[in-house]
């Protein structure tokens, strides 16, 4: 049998969904995604040899900007009182690549998925930007859901 989509309405309209009735619960969610790139791209990065700034602490604060911006991208999310949001951006030279991870949490009637992943998108996209003068094969991938909490629905652990 198919679920019902939550945001179509029964004439196939999009709706934001009613969670006027939901119990407010503490809610957490945790995204993480990478931006690979030249190994160079990256030395200078960890150098702090970027002209436009310190790249990993103007992504962070993009990704946290990112998440309380998230019901002004996505137009089907409801705004939330965010209660914390950490972003953490980590230089892997094995790999080449610029790891973010991003945890939000609220009490609220829903979860914080979207304003996770949305800080982390941000972020990567930061990177991007900011490197893309000297590197404009950067990739940016694997943007996921790892972790989730709260709610009627419970834990989520990915990958």
């Amino acid at each position: 049998m198919a679920r019902k989509l939550t945001h179509i309405d029964a004439k196939g309209n999009a709706v934001m969904v009613d969670v006027g009735r939901k119990p407010s619960t503490a809610r957490t969610a945790t995204a993480k995604g990478s931006v690979y790139m030249r190994a160079e791209t990256l030395k200078r990065i960890m150098r702090g040899g970027v002209k436009k700034g310190d790249v990993l602490a103007v992504a962070q604060l993009a990704g946290i900007a990112g998440a309380k911006r998230t019901p002004d991208l996505i137009p089907l999310c409801h705004p939330l009182a965010l209660t914390s949001v950490k972003v953490a951006l980590a230089c892997d030279p094995k790999r080449r690549a610029v790891d973010i991870a991003a945890t939000c949490a609220v009490t609220g009637q829903t979860g914080v998925e979207m304003e996770a992943l949305a800080a982390v998108a941000v972020a990567a996209l930061t990177v991007y930007d900011m490197c893309k003068a000297m590197d404009r094969a950067m990739r940016i991938s694997d943007i996921r859901l790892v972790y989730k909490a709260g709610g009627k629905s419970g834990v989520f652990r990915g990958q």
